[in-house]
């Protein structure tokens, strides 16, 4: 009983740990980066980092998540506002599925193209473990967080709402669970699960180009 008491305490803890490194209000990066990769599923995420791109924040977009039978047109629609932008400067990664995959086909794409800083866009909740798997893929190169906040994030404190903070507490186990990974990893200990990304609520019910959501 006293060791699951202390299990129970450090879990809530670390749950408000997490909690506490999630941002409310979006800020831009402080500097440019050589590149902007930006993860589907969420609400706003693409045109939030196009609009970095047309600022000059980066020199390319990875828009990394992409659903196999979703074309660039699909996509540049919803924006076309930047279509000229998106027309030149923007790749489209159709491989990734979650996070894990995330990270490596964003490893492949700053590699090839010499990037040694990418700023990187996610929403909030799930900037933390967005972070962990690309720097552990990539730990030369410098990452630069922009987290995106939701509108419903915005309108009501995520502790009123039931799936708000059903949300949360599924990306805190994804999270522990990668930096669990990722640290067994560094040992020499390869561990292959990892939690499915399922699609969140915050994010709206219609998403065509995009993959699965993180």
């Amino acid at each position: 009983m006293t060791f699951l008491a202390i299990l129970v305490v450090g879990a809530a803890i670390g749950f408000v740990g997490f909690l506490s490194r999630l941002r409310d209000i979006e800020i831009k990066p402080e500097r440019q980066a050589d590149g902007i990769v930006v993860l589907t599923g969420g609400s706003s995420r693409v045109s939030d980092a196009l609009e970095l791109l047309a600022a000059g924040y980066g020199k390319r977009l990875l828009i990394s998540g992409v659903h196999p039978t979703s074309a660039a047109s699909d996509i540049s629609r919803s924006v076309s506002e930047n279509q000229s932008l998106f027309n030149c400067c923007v790749d489209l990664d159709h491989s990734a599925v979650n996070t894990r995959s995330n990270a490596a086909e964003t490893r492949r794409w700053a590699y090839e193209r010499g990037f040694k800083s990418l700023i990187v866009v996610t929403s909030n909740y799930h900037m933390p473990r967005a972070i962990v798997e690309l720097s552990h893929a990539m730990p030369d190169i410098e990452l630069i967080p922009f987290a995106v906040v939701g509108d419903k994030w915005r309108d009501e404190p995520w502790w009123t709402s039931g799936t708000t903070l059903r949300l949360l507490l599924s990306e805190y186990v994804k999270y522990v669970a990668a930096e669990v990974r990722v640290r067994l990893d560094d040992l020499g200990i390869d561990l292959t699960f990892e939690f499915p990304d399922q699609p969140a609520s915050l994010q709206p019910p219609h998403r065509p180009a995009t993959a699965q959501a993180n």
